[in-house]
């Protein structure tokens, strides 16, 4: 094909949009809604996914030191519980740094019953934390069995449930997604093939006056094509928009950041990049092969 002749094609697509621009906005309309709510279901959904990871890093494995342990035990404890698998932070937490961290949290009444305790009563121990929490009972059952370990606390109640909301969540929210995927390809879809079915009568002249299927499929695809990235560029400032709007009011609030860990969002401006190339690739993909593809079934005369 001549570069004239592939000028002239581009500059009849998007003239095309103007002239049946009724069906230019709805196309537009759909694209750009149906991108919109996919884009803001996958990125509440990463977020759920991190909020609940922030709440994950809090939980702690509280292992308590046998009494009379001394002090090079305990840095050898420490160094064993270091390369177990799964753990991330091990944290030692001395008897002393114990009874003056209980002191503080006691009101003067209480205080003065300690006052005249001959030992500090409170034992030695290390405050751990994991990678992986369903791996938790496992690691619990490792650190058991070293030398000089009292006893093992874990979270184990609060461990259930989280890990029950991780799985309700990771179905619930794929189902959600990928359904409304499908019913936006299906929308988008029907929408183009209207479109393309309001314009047979040109594309059966084209046709019968001899143009070849390549040369009637150009056009539509200029005009898909442009029509997808202009919705992909509105969806994209929509989202943002929505997205920043919801992210100011869950992390303005120091009371909701710390009951549940809102401040592990994520930015939208951190993945805008992202979001914007794919944005634009759903754009082309389904604004441009959709359309060309609608245009199959009115080429066989």
């Amino acid at each position: 094909m001549k570069l004239n002749s592939f000028n002239y094609l581009v500059r009849q697509g998007m003239s095309s949009i103007w002239k049946n621009r009724l069906m230019s906005f709805a196309s537009f309309c759909i694209m750009t809604v149906s991108m919109l709510m996919v884009g803001l279901s996958i990125l509440i959904t990463i977020n759920i996914n991190l909020i609940i990871g922030g709440i994950e890093d809090k939980n702690q494995i509280i292992v308590q030191v046998k009494d009379d342990t001394s002090e090079g035990d305990i840095q050898l404890l420490e160094a064993q519980l270091k390369k177990i698998p799964n753990l991330f932070e091990v944290v030692f937490f001395s008897r002393d740094q114990a009874w003056e961290s209980m002191k503080e949290s006691m009101s003067d009444e209480q205080q003065d019953l300690f006052q005249y305790a001959d030992s500090n009563p409170l034992p030695d121990t290390f405050k751990i934390r994991v990678s992986e929490l369903e791996k938790i009972d496992e690691t619990a059952l490792s650190i058991s069995a070293l030398a000089n370990v009292e006893s093992v606390n874990t979270p184990k109640e609060f461990t259930d449930i989280l890990l029950a909301v991780k799985t309700v969540v990771a179905v619930v929210s794929t189902a959600i997604v990928s359904a409304l995927v499908i019913v936006c390809m299906v929308i988008i879809s029907n929408t183009t093939r209207t479109s393309v079915f309001a314009r047979r009568k040109e594309i059966n002249i084209m046709k019968y006056v001899g143009a070849s299927n390549a040369f009637i499929k150009i056009p539509f695809f200029v005009e898909g094509m442009v029509l997808g990235l202009v919705s992909a560029a509105t969806a994209l400032v929509a989202t943002r928009f929505a997205y920043n709007s919801l992210f100011e009011v869950l992390t303005s609030k120091a009371s909701l950041i710390n009951a549940f860990s809102f401040s592990s969002m994520i930015s939208i401006d951190d993945v805008l990049i992202m979001a914007a190339v794919s944005y634009g690739a759903a754009g082309i993909l389904l604004g441009a092969f959709g359309t060309v593809l609608s245009t199959g079934k009115h080429l066989k005369v």
